[in-house]
């Protein structure tokens, strides 16, 4: 069964979705940051099947997450690699492995990977950062207005919604 497209959406979530395609995609673009780049590799990586990999492969180059590279003439064998656009995807990446890691998604207990700073060797989280100033902000102190693109709809939903939304870290 196909999902229904977000197209036309007024939704940047939405829009980002459209662009990924779905839970494959996502695998493959972690893949991709992790410096996989050949079709076979990703394949065994993800157990996904080939023709499920080359569709998602097809989508994320059509939206411009992925580029697809020649590397060898004869035969003809081409690599994957992430865009500055996908490269940019990184960060969700990492929120997701966040998230996952604090619920258990994987149901193994314990974080098959975790980020640190190399120089320091701490755990690295992602936060919030005000444009400005550069600073940290508090989840609890992040609220949602309406910008320059909202429609009636929107600014009504971020009105109903307006300091309902559960933060908590």
């Amino acid at each position: 069964m196909k999902a229904k497209s977000f197209a036309g959406m007024r939704c940047s979530i939405a829009g980002a979705l459209e662009a990924i395609g779905d839970r494959w995609s996502l695998l493959v673009i972690r893949d991709l940051s992790f410096g996989l780049s050949r079709f076979e590799e990703l394949r065994a990586s993800t157990d996904i099947p080939a023709a499920t990999l080359a569709a998602r492969l097809k989508h994320l180059e059509a939206s411009g997450i992925v580029e697809r590279v020649r590397y060898q003439e004869r035969p003809p064998r081409d690599e994957y690699r992430l865009t500055g656009k996908g490269r940019n995807l990184w960060k969700v990446s990492v929120a997701l492995r966040e998230w996952g890691d604090r619920w258990d998604a994987s149901g193994f207990g314990e974080p098959a990977v975790e980020m640190i700073d190399e120089e320091t060797g701490h755990p690295v989280v992602l936060s919030l950062i005000d444009a400005v100033t550069g600073e940290p902000v508090a989840s609890s102190r992040a609220r949602l207005r309406p910008g320059p693109g909202a429609d009636a709809r929107t600014r009504d939903l971020l009105k109903l919604s307006h300091g309902s939304a559960d933060r908590s870290a």
